[in-house]
């Protein structure tokens, strides 16, 4: 059923540009930089931070309340590369956001999970939380980086002489980077590497029982989520045109817990959903008067609605416990079907007169 959602949803994300362009154009020409274009683009965006923390808690146990220390900071800093030297150009921006994002998350995974002892879930929720909050009280009060007011990106993102402003182009670029984001983290978790995840997630003490260095591995997927979220804050940062305290703080970070567990951790395509899910639930819910100064209330309820009574997510709806989890043991029980020599029949007394 996943490979179904994967391809479905990949599908409906190359036709929607042109879908939504023409439905909303009416007796006028489409417009295909249109709001709809352009929000979808964010979401995209944040889709890649939804699978960092995925790859944290869906498949490494690691409870991170820190994605968005990785995002902001990676934001932060090609913003400033943008303001002081004018490096605009995406060769340079997104490699940028991915090296503040690894090495960010390899300072705190050294912290956190390489120590003496064998750091708790606790420990780790805690660890992360606080360094995300302490980033956003530095920031907010640092003038260097605009201090309260964030910092503004005045020119486009560039692709050699080419100016990617937000709309069509964009969307695609965005979607190009989420599907190699999605396939790169598919490859991680589905080789060996991912064998001794699943593992670390199914029961961590054998793990480290047969040998493994559990929290090198933690450390490992730690940084490699920490990367992945920096390419999504340097683009969102572009996208919107300004990066402020609460990019790297503690909203953005549980908003990226949030996507993960309303679509369904473990499965890389469930919080892809979430963070579609979730940003089209604030879209409606802040437009509707009624509501419009209690909506976060209502988004909450509905959220805390489907975390409590479906643990599994939104993706827990169509996808049965078995898939979700993984396949490595059909995978290798196939192969080695394929591989293994028929069994040879038992001889009997009577068989060595006719051999």
């Amino acid at each position: 059923m996943i490979p179904i959602v994967e391809w479905g949803l990949l599908i409906f994300l190359l036709i929607y540009p042109f879908a939504v362009s023409f439905l909303t154009a009416g007796d006028s020409a489409p417009d295909f930089n249109n709001f709809w274009v352009i929000r979808v683009t964010t979401m995209l965006i944040l889709a890649k931070l939804a699978i960092s923390f995925d790859l944290c808690w869906g498949y490494s146990g690691i409870m991170s309340f820190g994605q968005g220390l990785f995002f902001g900071l990676a934001g932060y800093v090609v913003a400033k590369f943008a303001e002081e030297l004018g490096w605009l150009q995406i060769f340079f921006v997104v490699p940028m956001g991915m090296l503040v994002g690894l090495l960010a998350a390899l300072l705190v995974g050294w912290f956190l999970l390489l120590g003496k002892r064998t750091p708790t879930v606790i420990f780790v929720a805690l660890g992360t939380l606080t360094a995300s909050y302490a980033a956003e009280r530095l920031v907010a009060g640092w003038l260097w980086v605009g201090a309260g007011n964030g910092l503004s990106i005045w020119d486009f993102l560039m692709i050699g002489s080419y100016e990617l402003e937000p709309g069509l182009i964009f969307y695609y670029v965005a979607l190009l980077f989420l599907c190699l984001v999605y396939l790169g983290s598919r490859y991680l978790v589905r080789s060996q590497f991912g064998l001794v995840l699943a593992g670390m997630r199914q029961n961590e003490e054998r793990i480290a029982f047969f040998g493994y260095r559990v929290q090198i591995y933690k450390a490992i997927v730690f940084s490699f989520a920490g990367m992945v979220a920096g390419l999504a804050g340097a683009l969102y940062s572009y996208h919107e045109g300004f990066v402020g305290p609460s990019s790297v703080g503690i909203g953005i970070s549980t908003y990226a817990v949030l996507y993960g567990l309303f679509g369904g951790i473990g499965t890389l395509i469930g919080p892809v959903i979430g963070a579609g899910v979730i940003e089209i639930l604030r879209l409606f819910l802040s437009d509707i008067d009624a509501i419009r100064n209690y909506w976060p209330v209502v988004l909450g309820i509905i959220m805390l609605v489907v975390v409590a009574y479906r643990p599994t997510g939104l993706l827990g709806l169509i996808v049965s416990e078995r898939e979700r989890i993984g396949s490595f043991g059909i995978a290798v029980r196939g192969k080695a079907a394929k591989e293994t020599p028929p069994a040879r029949p038992e001889r009997t007394e009577g068989d060595d007169g006719a051999a």
